[in-house]
């Protein structure tokens, strides 16, 4: 087993151990992917502010995320089809989080259901929601989270449209692959990953087959979903769903001041600062590039959680300091849970806990929650001055 230091260890095991279609449906944005790359880049324009002769006895990385406390500023984000990356793959990745103490949110587009996550974990997850055209569809799943004790709901606004990721038309991606010569051959040569999957029934969309009218095989699930993203998703429909709700819900994929001001007039109990992880709006700014604007325009009103880019307990550090309450992961997670399972999960959450423990030490401070601007040091051009 190799020596797991950083992510980007996990990263080049991940790859060695699942098959191209999924590594590439994970570490790909759409088009050029300019926003793909930037998201990590511009964390690398941001610098930390070095201080010394400082009381670094008694750190802590817990603060809270939607009233809850968690073991630091990190939740694991929806990604869809995360049971093609390791068997069961969105259970794992909940038990990981739980016994680590920070939140897993579940996608609608899972391989393992509300049910099979909510039955193998004993700890309240989020749920993510895509709004669809079958409105009875979404009030169906609505109550199916309500009724797994989901702790929030995580409403998905930026992908009513699908951005073209090129990677994904070539490979032929589907869920379950099919059996195609060259996606056999892959899978061979994969035999962890291969005997897994024969192990479990949890292969397709769960969430959808046997609870969407008509969808019972692979054929019509992938008709089903081609032509249900609702791209008639309005604030007004945002609050019909609120209301709806009626518990804690999140926004997600707001990227402009404006939006943000809206997300938080609708009485959104938190927002996600996210561009999907540059996999929608190729040429869009980075998530972290607009952060600043954000928690300008919105203030204290609603939480504020950045996602897209994040790979290190530095980069956590970066955004706390530019007014994240909070951040969410997921390819980072992604890469560990590919490479190892469950085990990988948590070793990606603690690879990203012990970098930010040091990192705040290094800076002179105890808790995360003390972390500001006074923490780094960022290019006075960095927000940039766009006309």
């Amino acid at each position: 087993m190799p020596v797991i230091t950083n992510i980007d260890d996990l990263k080049q095991l991940y790859k060695r151990r699942t098959p191209k279609m999924f590594y590439d449906y994970a570490e790909s944005g759409s088009y050029t992917e300019q926003t793909f790359r930037e998201n990590t880049s511009d964390f690398a324009k941001i610098r930390l502010r070095q201080r010394v002769a400082r009381d670094l006895t008694n750190r802590s990385t817990a603060v809270s995320m939607m009233g809850a406390p968690v073991a630091m500023p990190v939740a694991l984000a929806p990604v869809g089809s995360c049971g093609m990356q390791s068997p069961d793959g969105e259970i794992k990745a909940a038990r990981a989080a739980a016994a680590f103490g920070v939140p897993f949110t579940l996608s609608t587009m899972s391989v393992c259901s509300i049910e099979d996550v909510a039955a193998h974990s004993s700890t309240p997850f989020w749920f993510q929601l895509y709004v669809m055209k079958d409105e009875d569809f979404v009030d169906s799943i609505i109550e199916r989270a309500r009724r797994a004790n989901c702790s929030a709901l995580v409403l998905t606004l930026d992908l009513q449209i699908l951005g073209q990721r090129h990677k994904d038309i070539k490979n032929g991606l589907t869920t379950p692959p099919k059996l195609t010569l060259p996606n056999i051959i892959d899978m061979m040569l994969k035999p962890r990953w291969s005997l897994g999957m024969l192990a479990t029934p949890r292969r397709t969309f769960r969430n959808i087959v046997g609870h969407a009218k008509g969808v019972t095989d692979l054929a019509n699930l992938t008709a089903w979903t081609n032509e249900q993203f609702d791209p008639l998703l309005t604030w007004d429909k945002v609050r019909r769903i609120r209301d709806q709700w009626g518990g804690k819900l999140i926004l997600k994929g707001i990227l402009d001041a404006e939006d943000a001001r809206m997300a938080a007039d609708v009485g959104a109990d938190a927002m996600i600062v996210s561009n999907h992880g540059g996999r929608q709006l190729d040429g869009a700014l980075s998530s972290i590039r607009v952060l600043p604007s954000i928690v300008k325009a919105v203030g204290d009103q609603t939480e504020i959680y950045l996602d897209s880019g994040i790979r290190s307990g530095q980069d956590v550090l970066k955004a706390l300091a530019l007014g994240a309450k909070s951040t969410f992961i997921g390819r980072s997670y992604i890469y560990g849970l590919g490479a190892m399972g469950q085990a990988g999960v948590t070793k990606a959450l603690e690879v990203i806990h012990k970098e930010l423990d040091i990192s705040m030490a290094l800076c002179g401070v105890q808790n995360a929650s003390q972390i500001s601007r006074e923490h780094v040091l960022v290019p006075a051009d960095f927000e940039g001055n766009w006309v």
